[in-house]
């Protein structure tokens, strides 16, 4: 049998997006691999709602972020270190997981320390591992300050405060894991892995463009009616928030406006707390040429506005990783994006267009990918080869191997009295039965055996 794992989350509410998705898709791939997952999130009030035979969701009912967006919820401290019987130490109890996850770098920080000390009864020895899906020194320069007195604070947490209470991280990206493998550089023992993001390649494809639904687009936005035979749809999807650089979207619009020859929409899918200003500015200075889209809740609705626009414009220079441009490249949608940050996992000269995070290096960006018919055929074959490789079911399964993996090397050093469930496991897809025991996080999947005495494992046979 598999092991059980839980994952806890304060950056999760219906409309939100990367972290969402990605828990969504493993508990979407749970049944396929007969695995049993387990998601804790906040919410308006307590739930439980079943995913398939193997996957749940548990919702605990929580307050409202006071600051930055009060769309979340926030799991505070006191649900798992104070010596009452809340939601959360009950789900503890009663799942019993083999692995915990955290994807939180504050609030829930702790609770690997908590369940260390066992102060939490009755809940079995765990590998703890932290998820980070962004940077901490980003959000930071984004939300508080740009000055090196706030970067250097942001360092010293994950140094200090953070990162050692983890038996080791995984990282959405290189550019993600970079902070953490600087926190750690005196902590060889704590292992950074970095596991990419995917895309639902079924769900988002270029076989959804066709006449009626671009007619479709056009007449929610108001421009059926115009004069120009065939304006070009430009599309953003995402949040709406500071760390997402979106004031270059408005000057990239300001200068592609001025260009009588084309009409020129943006189209931006999604909600946040700058939608207000963006709604006011482009008003003022862009009337008909921004629209404000909102969340799009269904994923049909967002692959059919996908793979119906022209291009795809993504300014964050400091992305995690980017699901968006992943989705516009499953889509058969250009994507024009920063040279920098987590897209360029994925992102490059071959399958994209890359820019300097400017208002006219963007606008430059698209007038290049309608300036050459076959150089953008040809970016969008790459794009969707790329694409093909991160589709979620596989990403999935690429996670799932590795979170087996992490509990044998890292679970059997903390509790060789478990080596029995150590030896109940299967193997990965593809895997030699023989090989179980000695496999390596550290490497990628299909790597090599791990080094027993880095590790501390015990050889089971």
């Amino acid at each position: 049998m598999a092991i059980k794992t839980l994952h806890i989350t304060n950056h999760y509410h219906p409309a939100s997006g990367g972290i969402r998705i990605f828990y969504q898709a493993l508990l979407e791939a749970a049944d396929q691999y007969q695995r049993e997952v387990r998601l804790v999130v906040p919410g308006a009030k307590d739930s439980m709602e079943r995913v398939g035979a193997y996957g749940r969701i548990y919702t605990i009912a929580a307050p409202k972020c006071p600051v930055f967006d009060p769309r979340y919820r926030l799991l505070l401290p006191h649900l798992y270190a104070l010596p009452y019987p809340s939601a959360l130490r009950r789900i503890l109890q009663q799942e019993q997981p083999d692995l915990v996850e955290v994807c939180d770098k504050f609030a829930l920080s702790c609770l690997p320390s908590v369940l260390r000390r066992n102060w939490v009864k009755r809940v079995s020895p765990a590998v703890f591992v932290g998820m980070s899906c962004e940077r901490l020194d980003d959000n930071v320069s984004a939300y508080i300050s740009t000055g090196s007195l706030a970067r250097n604070l942001a360092n010293w947490y994950l140094k200090n405060m953070y990162a050692t209470r983890f038996d080791c991280h995984i990282s959405n990206s290189d550019y993600t894991a970079k902070e953490l493998v600087q926190a750690l550089a005196n902590r060889s023992e704590i292992q950074v892995h970095v596991r990419p993001m995917g895309v639902h390649c079924g769900d988002f494809c270029a076989a959804r463009r066709g006449p009626s639904a671009r007619e479709a687009i056009l007449a929610r936005i108001s421009v059926a009616a115009r004069s120009a035979a065939n304006p070009r749809l430009l599309m953003y999807a995402g949040r709406l928030s500071p760390e997402k650089n979106i004031e270059v979207l408005v000057e990239m619009m300001e200068i592609l406006a001025a260009d009588p020859s084309v009409e020129y929409h943006l189209l931006l899918a999604g909600d946040g707390p700058r939608s207000s200003w963006l709604k006011k500015i482009a008003d003022e200075k862009l009337p008909g040429r921004i629209h404000l889209l909102g969340h799009i809740a269904k994923r049909e609705d967002l692959a059919d506005l996908y793979a119906n626009c022209d291009a795809l414009v993504h300014p964050n220079p400091r992305e995690p990783f980017g699901i968006a441009p992943l989705e516009a490249m499953a889509s058969g949608l250009p994507v024009v994006a920063p040279c920098s940050g987590g897209v360029l996992s994925y992102a490059n000269a071959g399958n994209a267009w890359l820019v300097k995070p400017t208002g006219a290096d963007f606008a430059a960006g698209i007038r290049e990918v309608f300036a050459d018919d076959a150089a953008r055929s040809a970016k969008i074959e790459l794009a969707l080869r790329t694409a093909a490789n991160f589709d979620w079911p596989q990403v999935a399964a690429v996670f799932f191997n590795l979170y087996d993996e992490l509990y044998r090397c890292y679970g059997l050093r903390k509790f060789p009295r478990q080596l029995q469930r150590a030896r109940m496991l299967t193997p990965a897809m593809g895997e030699d039965p023989k090989s179980v025991a000695w496999r390596c996080p550290d490497a990628p999947i299909e790597a090599q055996n791990c080094e027993p005495a880095k590790y501390g494992c015990e050889q089971t046979e």
